[in-house]
């Protein structure tokens, strides 16, 4: 309550939190504005049940359910931003770019913009031209005579779809400037928290509506939200935990402590989940897109016996992939190498340790152990929600509007634990410098 009242009583935060949620609610709006031409009726009924086309509506705050102006959001930011430093890797330009300070920043930053406003333009050409396969279930019925114009009206549906994720970029640069937060995880995160009213709306008419309601049901009802506040607890715990590296330095006279090096238990953070789900997803996707079924095709059927998350070898392939990208993500975002080579430039050791590759296998070591436990707590997080699914009989309609795990906690608790962060950090500096001045 102390930090509460010190933040409260900032007048220059209390400003920025102001700015921040007046942005949130001009993107909150924008998801309401939907495409001209477009039937929003006969695309929500196909999003349904589809795991991609949720995660990603999530992601957009439900603006692709609508079909709205802003359908993609912030993803095709988060993508090219993925993109861009993977790339780091192997184009040696971005690389000097990044480490030439501010000024290299902004030209990294500039690609990354220019990469997102192409990735957007191929996101909503491949979702608006799959569902447009059949016309009927996206086009409104004045338009399903046009035959021979399809492709013109998509291509503009494109054009609209990137401009809005170009707006949605720009949104997030305002408040990341003069908001609170970073700007692409607070929008990511006000998507998500936007649809928690009807998680637990449809938990009500599920168990507790007067026609339904009976003490086991009540049981049931309680025990979701249990389980539902015991997952908070445990991402808020797993994502803040962090495993220190003591680091001595040769030159410091006896008795000075050193230093360390904080190394996060999941540094991949969701990425490997959404990474997986997407590439799960994609196949499953086509499928639905085309209206073929598992009993009239043995493509669809096989198709659906390795890709979906409701059959053995799907979710077996699902582990797979979030364990694979932990690995790859996290040696990508703590490099052992780089590491050791800017301690042996620091004259810096790790304590019973030779400086050069002894440490290099030893942080290649600890960071394999660290990311194994990291990789085991993204796949019981990933798969919590499809064990609850099949656990309480949820529909597929069920199960995407009630997440209990999954994506959007960790997201959600990973932005609140970095924002709350930064404001306490603004808060107690202007105390510092109210103190000295």
């Amino acid at each position: 309550m102390n930090k509460l009242k010190l933040i409260l009583s900032n007048r220059e935060i209390v400003l920025k939190i102001l700015v921040t949620f007046g942005l949130l609610l001009v993107f909150k709006a924008g998801t309401y504005i939907p495409i001209p031409l477009i039937s929003t009726t006969s695309v929500q009924n196909i999003i349904k049940g589809n795991d991609f086309l949720t995660v990603l509506n999530a992601f957009s705050g439900g603006g692709l359910s609508n079909f709205s102006i802003l359908a993609l959001g912030i993803s095709p930011y988060i993508t090219s931003s993925i993109v861009v430093q993977m790339l780091q890797m192997v184009i040696p330009k971005l690389n000097e770019w990044n480490e030439q300070g501010d000024a290299g920043k902004q030209k990294v930053n500039r690609v990354t913009r220019y990469v997102t406003i192409a990735i957007a333009m191929i996101q909503a050409l491949v979702i608006i031209f799959s569902l447009g396969a059949k016309p009927e279930n996206i086009l409104t019925d004045s338009l399903i005579q046009y035959k021979n114009v399809y492709w013109l009206i998509y291509l503009y549906m494109a054009v609209v779809v990137t401009a809005g994720s170009a707006f949605v970029m720009w949104l997030a640069d305002l408040i990341t400037r003069h908001g609170i937060g970073n700007g692409s995880s607070m929008i990511i995160s006000a998507g998500i928290i936007s649809s928690l009213p009807t998680m637990f709306t449809t938990l009500y008419f599920k168990y507790l509506e007067g026609s339904v309601f009976t003490t086991g049901n009540l049981f049931l009802f309680i025990l979701i939200v249990f389980l539902y506040v015991a997952m908070i607890v445990g991402v808020v715990f797993f994502e803040g935990s962090v495993r220190k590296i003591p680091v001595q330095y040769a030159n410091r006279q006896a008795g000075q402590k050193g230093s360390d090096i904080p190394v996060k238990l999941n540094s991949a953070s969701v990425i490997p989940v959404i990474f997986a789900s997407t590439l799960m997803s994609i196949p499953m996707t086509i499928i639905g897109v085309l209206g073929l079924s598992t009993t009239t095709s043995n493509a669809a059927m096989w198709i659906d016996q390795i890709f979906s998350t409701s059959n053995p070898i799907g979710i077996a392939l699902y582990v797979i992939l979030i364990v694979f990208f932990s690995f790859f993500y996290a040696f990508m975002q703590v490099d052992p190498d780089k590491i050791s080579d800017n301690l042996e430039k620091q004259n810096a050791f790790i304590p019973g340790y030779r400086p050069g590759e002894d440490t290099k296998v030893q942080l290649s070591k600890m960071l394999f152990r660290i990311t194994l436990i990291g990789a085991a707590y993204l796949v019981i997080l990933a798969l919590v929600p499809i064990i609850v699914s099949k656990a309480f009989g949820f529909t597929a309609q069920e199960a995407a509007t009630v997440q209990i795990g999954g994506t959007s906690l960790i997201i959600i608790i990973g932005v609140a634990i970095e924002t709350f962060r930064q404001i306490e950090t603004a808060s107690e500096t202007k105390e510092y410098k109210g103190f000295l001045d």
